[in-house]
């Protein structure tokens, strides 16, 4: 799908075209979702969507998406994955044994914690959720993990849209260029607000 047809859509159908292009995004890795995002910001400014829809609407896409590619690992044995990634369904589905193989790596070193943190690291933010399923992970508690994480992801970048304006475009380059360090800058951020909450806590149980 291309960055036309992405903002069409965003542009004529609003809010159900965020949700359901997010949705797309996570179970079709190479749609990317940081150009749908900052560009519906942006449209934000001239239409009668706002800030909290649009990032609702973009979270429930991205949880739709995830259960359902939790609910395709819940289902295969890591032999069949392989078979399907062979064939014209997996690469109709844009499957790369590579990068399956690196959510994998990812969920393995990280448990639970992966399902939130990927979130945040591209390619991985859609496919963690084949792991998830694989490992009967808690349905619930994949639900309220994807949708804490995305839901932040999508603030991000809806709000960076916005903020942008007309420049939306090359917010989107940087932030393409920097993905990466964006993405340990999150992970960073977290674990030092988690650091600074364990210790206020204990600080609280010694007084």
């Amino acid at each position: 799908m291309d960055t036309n047809t992405i903002m069409t859509l965003i542009d004529q159908y609003g809010y159900l075209a965020v949700g359901l292009l997010i949705a797309l995004e996570n179970i079709f890795p190479p749609i990317p979702s940081e150009i749908i995002l900052t560009f519906t910001g942006f449209v934000i400014l001239s239409t009668s969507m706002t800030i909290p829809g649009a990032i609702l609407a973009a979270t429930a896409g991205s949880v739709l998406g995830a259960i359902i590619l939790y609910g395709i690992g819940s289902i295969l044995t890591e032999e069949r994955l392989n078979r399907l990634l062979a064939t014209r369904t997996g690469r109709l589905l844009r499957l790369k044994p590579r990068d399956v193989n690196r959510a994998f790596n990812f969920f393995q070193h990280h448990g639970g914690k992966a399902i939130f943190l990927g979130r945040f690291i591209p390619v991985v933010r859609s496919l963690i959720s084949i792991p998830a399923g694989m490992a009967e992970y808690p349905l619930l508690r994949f639900t309220l993990l994807s949708a804490i994480g995305t839901a932040i992801w999508n603030t991000v970048l809806i709000s960076a849209g916005y903020l942008a304006g007309d420049n939306w475009q090359t917010i989107l380059t940087t932030i393409e260029s920097f993905s990466s360090a964006i993405t340990v800058i999150v992970i960073a951020a977290f674990f030092l607000a988690g650091c600074y909450y364990l210790r206020k806590r204990r600080t609280k149980t010694t007084k």
